[in-house]
């Protein structure tokens, strides 16, 4: 009997309901609108789907795709599953129009990657799941649209070797991160901190061989077992949280291979200073203009972060001239008679640091003289970066390269005829300002003898290095050869001796006079009317009152 009460009962909630699709339930005695369709072999979304359901069961299908329309208009649903069905792409936008959603279901599936349009709209969403995926990559805007709102990111069981990092730590209502069962290596210093409300997370079974410490007590509840941590210093604070029935192990030293971290006593959680095995300029001399490589070697527990420090002892930072590789060596690609001197190589690990001193020679050019026939020839000599000035007068066949007429904003840059390098196809002029590391590239014809910069600021000192490119064959390819490098400064603007407008400038001033001049006139207009009307008002005679009639508690 009740095998025959169960097909009747669901008849009965079809036929009640013109909008439930084929082979779904539509219990009509729900509180909302729900629609039941797990497990009814669906190949694809039904399009006549009751747009305005508030639950939605897809899950143990074979939904294969997620089209832009298939969810279209349907901004009451506020729970969506569509947990396994073998779910391979998500169009841009397919839930676009779900403001409404909190939870959305999609473990279980094939997806490959996450991009930052296919999960936008969704900014009431709560609840994300997407374990058991092949998730390879995630674009840090995924999770643009609901990192407000988002309290539980499940991610485990994927092929994850990184996360937008940047994009969780956004996550400020975030409670519970799962991210067990991936190939994620590290987690960076800081991006855990950054959760105020984080309860749990779980990073079991993944490639981590060292965990920046997670705040606390009291902090979220942390699972970090099945990884190959390297158990040293920087581990103490989980030895500390750990307790017997953890599972974090060490994988290494050797000494502590595989022992239980909450077994192993804080004094054998021990870190080693760095010590710098060799550290070296490769060429030890160049001259100005010529690149430049300074390498560091050094060891430690844990691996020692390098930096550099330049000849003036200030920190050296990336730019266009000088660059700190992943190795952490330095690459000059162009030096100036500045990186003369010693650069200093520190390593630093939590148990210390050490530094080591890199001697480097940078040559000025070569400056060519006259001889009687007029052709220039080299001899020794400093170039104009060696003289701090930069700027006195000298003449033309003495020095390489001149910079002249030196104004507030210009300067004109001459060089000497280059008779004795041939095949050459263009002049390259670099410089940089001193206060901004990027540098800024000219190209000039091989004809050209001297070249105006324009647009430079006031009172600043700029580096410029004039280069030849050239070929020696026909189809050669061309090859940059350094022809020499001057300093100089532009004029400070003085008070009262400043720069005349540009056109735009003075157009707009223009402007504001005309428009100031109008405003006046309409409000002196406006003024006079009101003089007269008050004037015109005081003439007037006043009205004669004819009679007055007073009404007090019914009597006249």
């Amino acid at each position: 009997m009740a095998k025959l009460l169960v097909p009747l009962v669901m008849l009965g909630a079809v036929a009640g309901s013109h909008r439930c699709p084929p082979r779904c339930l539509c219990p009509a005695a729900a509180p909302n609108p729900t629609l039941l369709c797990a497990r009814t072999g669906l190949l694809a979304v039904p399009p006549t789907l009751d747009r305005g359901a508030v639950e939605l069961r897809l899950a143990d299908n074979f939904i294969g795709a997620v089209g832009r329309a298939d969810f279209a208009n349907m901004s009451s649903l506020v729970h969506l599953t569509l947990s396994r069905n073998g779910l391979r792409r998500l169009a841009p936008g397919a839930f676009a129009d779900l403001r409404a959603l909190r939870a959305l279901h999609l473990d279980g599936n094939r997806l490959p990657a996450l991009s930052g349009a296919q999960l936008r709209g969704l900014a009431s969403l709560r609840h994300l799941i997407l374990a058991n995926n092949q998730l390879a990559a995630i674009e840090p805007a995924a999770f643009a649209a609901f990192a407000a709102t988002v309290e539980d990111l499940d991610l485990s069981h994927n092929n994850l070797p990184a996360l937008p990092w940047e994009a969780v730590a956004g996550m400020a209502s975030l409670a519970t991160l799962t991210l067990d069962h991936n190939l994620l290596e590290r987690v960076p210093a800081g991006a855990v901190a950054r959760l105020p409300r984080l309860a749990r997370l779980d990073l079991t079974a993944n490639r981590l061989r060292a965990l920046p410490p997670v705040p606390g007590p009291p902090g979220p509840s942390l699972a970090a077992g099945g990884n190959p941590l390297h158990c040293n210093c920087e581990l103490l604070w989980l030895r500390r949280l750990a307790r017997p029935g953890r599972l974090e192990s060490c994988a290494s030293p050797p000494p502590l291979a595989g022992r239980l971290l909450w077994a192993v006593p804080e004094d054998e959680l021990a870190c080693r200073a760095p010590a710098i095995a060799g550290a070296a300029a490769d060429p030890a001399a160049v001259l100005e203009g010529q690149p430049l490589r300074l390498g560091c070697a050094a060891a430690g527990d844990p691996p020692p972060a390098l930096h550099w420090l330049g000849p003036d002892g200030r920190l050296v930072q990336n730019g266009s001239r000088r660059a700190v590789q992943p190795d952490g060596s330095l690459e000059l690609r162009v030096a100036t008679l500045r990186d003369h001197g010693a650069f200093t190589c520190v390593a630093s690990n939590a148990a210390g640091e050490a530094a080591a001193r890199v001697q480097v020679a940078v040559l000025p050019l070569p400056v060519p003289r006259s001889d009687g026939d007029g052709d220039a020839e080299a001899g020794p000599g400093p170039s104009d970066m060696a003289r701090a000035g930069g700027n006195e007068s000298r003449a033309t066949g003495e020095r390489r390269i001149v910079a002249a007429e030196l104004t507030a904003s210009s300067a004109r840059i001459r060089w000497l005829p280059q008779r004795h390098v041939p095949g050459i196809r263009m002049f390259q002029i670099q410089y940089n300002s001193s206060l901004d590391d990027s540098l800024v590239y000219r190209l000039l014809p091989p004809s050209s003898r001297s070249f105006v910069l324009r647009d430079l600021a006031a009172g600043r000192e700029y580096d410029l290095c004039v280069s030849a490119l050239y070929a020696e064959g026909a189809t050669a390819l061309p090859t940059a050869r350094a022809l020499g490098c001057v300093r100089f400064a532009t004029a400070g603007g003085a008070p009262g001796c400043a720069a005349l407008p540009r056109p735009h400038f003075l157009g707009g001033t223009v402007i504001i006079v005309i428009g100031a001049a109008i405003a006046t006139s309409v409000l002196v207009f406006i003024l006079i009317l009101t003089a007269r009307y008050k004037a015109a008002a005081a003439r007037r005679p006043p009205a004669a009152v004819a009679s007055v009639c007073s009404q007090t508690n019914g009597t006249h």
